[in-house]
């Protein structure tokens, strides 16, 4: 009896860890990419989470196992969600710079209404593209493990029961922002250099031949030029984002993403 009572009290600490993990890894895989996108049913979230809560609780323990002595619930509860949330939605600004480079770019080849998308997010066609491609690029390289060393990374970073220093993360959540729309830019310049190029030909064109329907002629040629473009520059913008994307995993508190 006294050693089932002991491995009750061993077992209950460590299911007491583990939920003070799951709070974190919950709160930040609710939002993050590829497994937190709203086309994934919530009890596949709720696995992975729980699945991510058991590779990072070993690496915790030694620095959650202080929470527990005596578990101050309603600090534990409020720390460990805004240290979670802060992480997803970091990860996510990296979904948001894709869907804005596709937004941006089928705005300025003239796609963004004749290629309309019907996902969960309003997003043309060129967006649903470049989201889709660049989550499963992330996929495929390792998003999972890379994902998991964050976790761990943030403990020291963020420490458990500990509320994040307004100071600091304020300035760094704006500075995430800014990049994110600064990459977002970037990204789509192909598209909005041939949409620079195309207007003034067009205007030129308008201007010598005032008689003729300009906006129908050039139509089918910008069209036509958004898809080529489109062929040849996704692959160096899927290279581009996913190497910023890996740059902010392994130093998500620095200066840049």
């Amino acid at each position: 009896m006294e050693t089932a009572a002991q491995a009750l009290v061993e077992i209950q600490g460590f299911l007491i860890i583990g939920f003070i993990v799951f709070l974190r890894v919950g709160a930040a895989a609710a939002i993050m990419p590829a497994f937190g996108e709203r086309v994934v049913p919530i009890r596949v979230r709720l696995v992975l989470a729980l699945g991510f809560t058991l590779i990072v609780a070993p690496g915790a323990i030694p620095l959650v196992t202080d929470l527990t002595n005596p578990p101050r619930w309603g600090v534990i509860l409020a720390t460990e969600s805004i240290a979670g949330l802060a992480i997803g939605l970091t990860l996510r600004l990296f979904v948001l710079v894709l869907s804005i480079t596709g937004s941006m770019a089928a705005a300025a080849t003239s796609l963004a209404q004749i290629f309309g998308g019907h996902g969960a997010d309003p997003l043309p066609a060129i967006g649903h593209i470049m989201v889709i491609s660049g989550l499963a690029l992330a996929a495929m390289l390792g998003l999972h493990v890379k994902i998991t060393m964050l976790f761990l990374l943030s403990y020291d970073i963020l420490p458990p029961g500990q509320f994040p220093n307004a100071a600091d993360l304020v300035p760094w959540g704006v500075a995430q922002v800014a990049n994110a729309f600064a990459l977002a830019f970037t990204l789509a310049a192909p598209f909005i250099i041939a949409a620079l190029v195309y207007n003034l030909a067009l205007g030129v064109i308008n201007k010598a031949m005032p008689q003729l329907m300009v906006a129908f002629v050039g139509a089918p040629a910008i069209t036509m030029g958004g898809l080529v473009i489109l062929a040849l520059s996704l692959p160096l913008i899927l290279t581009v984002w996913s190497g910023r994307f890996d740059l902010f995993l392994v130093a998500p508190f620095g200066a840049q993403p």
